[in-house]
């Protein structure tokens, strides 16, 4: 196999998708800042939400927009 087929050129990622993507995440961050002046040892519940944001920040990305498929070509 040449090297050629793997040095392709990064593709651009559209503005809109980018734009999109970051008022996600910043949604996310702003409701993250709102919930933690609940935050308090009485109620778990701020802290579950809390939680749940940082799951859904890492969520997000690993789910919709990571590539499961980089190693396929060396599997065959």
């Amino acid at each position: 196999m040449s090297d050629e087929q793997y040095n392709r050129p990064l593709e651009p990622n559209p503005l809109g998708g980018s734009i999109i993507l970051f008022v996600i995440f910043m949604v996310i961050f702003l409701v993250g800042l709102y919930v933690v002046q609940f935050l308090d040892f009485t109620t778990v519940w701020p802290m579950a939400v809390l939680i749940f944001l940082f799951a859904a920040t890492f969520g997000i990305p690993m789910t919709f927009f990571a590539h499961n498929n980089a190693g396929d070509e060396h599997r065959r």
